[in-house]
């Protein structure tokens, strides 16, 4: 089995080393567009199995996308993160070209593959890559959900002390600061529910400093993070490799499901060899449901760049 990586940054290069020690498959492939950059990552990675005890060969390739051929899984995390100046058009048209391109080559080579995009904005991404390749929709998956959730089950441990491990909690939504939405009322701590453990104000804050999680910490250390979204990335292909038909927060096209259409978000979805293999319904409240539908429509308004620029 083969497993490709796309992008050789930090999170890519982190998703990457995460899936080689678990040895989800005999080979990975790390590509990236600038010389020199992904081999010399996979070879950094590769002098670690002798420490850590893996036997997963890594190969580091510069736009040969020929390497990545027999592909079972392909994680796209190519583009550019938003610069001073720059306008949301400007992003998405950039990353849109980008990923549209990626996806395309991938599909060539591996025209099986499923695709996992973590790609920004990610939501109108994975609705790109599922648009441009037109392969089916339980192949292309969005994974900003499940770094989302993680994310929420973190900012609940540390008003509780309970370990991250014991929580079940989930983000929907659109993935973006003003999009994401934690559902706070259906977390539980071993199947008690966490706010029998936190007040009012606790599970404001809760919410408050999950949605923005990710600026929090592009302000502490200046750039995005790549830890925690390698973790997800990893432990989403695991759960399609080994088939373990994991629930996972991801987003993927939705037709009629939480009254949505032709929209990727953010829901629960069963993960297994098939890739997005059932999404599972949730009794949503009326200002859950108010909230999904305005994260929609914010989402929306993103893939519309991608019609009036003729991206798709």
């Amino acid at each position: 089995m083969k497993i490709t990586v796309i992008g050789a940054g930090a999170v890519g290069a982190t998703a990457a080393d995460n899936i080689s020690r678990k040895e989800l498959a005999e080979e990975v492939i790390l590509l990236d567009i600038k010389e020199g950059v992904a081999e010399g990552k996979a070879q950094d990675i590769a002098q670690t199995a002798a420490l850590l005890g893996f036997d997963t060969k890594i190969v580091g390739v510069t736009n040969d996308y020929e390497k990545t051929a027999g592909s079972t899984v392909a994680v796209i995390t190519s583009g550019i993160p938003r610069k001073p100046g720059m306008t949301r058009e400007e992003l998405i048209g950039t990353n849109a070209n980008i990923v549209k391109s990626v996806a395309e080559n991938l599909l060539k080579y591996s025209p099986e593959v499923i695709l996992l995009v973590v790609s920004n904005p990610m939501d109108t991404m994975t609705y790109l890559a599922l648009k441009a390749t037109g392969i089916a929709k339980n192949r292309v998956i969005g994974m900003g959900g499940a770094l989302d959730s993680a994310r929420f089950k973190y900012q609940i441990s540390r008003h509780t002390s309970a370990s991250p491990s014991d929580l079940n909690a989930i983000v929907i939504g659109g993935h973006g600061d003003t999009t994401m939405i934690p559902l706070i009322r259906q977390a539980t701590w071993n199947s008690i529910p966490v706010t029998d453990f936190l007040s009012q104000e606790q599970q404001d804050q809760v919410i408050a400093d999950t949605m923005v999680g990710g600026a929090t910490l592009t302000k502490l250390i200046g750039t995005s993070a790549w830890y925690a979204p390698g973790a997800a990335i990893a432990a989403m292909t695991e759960s399609i490799v080994r088939d373990q038909k994991k629930l996972f927060t991801a987003s993927v096209l939705l037709n009629g499901e939480y009254g949505q259409e032709d929209i990727n978000l953010g829901v629960p979805v069963i993960i297994g060899k098939g890739g997005a293999e059932k999404i599972v319904s949730l009794n949503l409240n009326e200002e859950e449901q108010t909230k999904f539908a305005a994260s929609a429509d914010a989402v929306r308004n993103m893939n519309n760049v991608l019609t009036e620029s003729k991206i798709i």
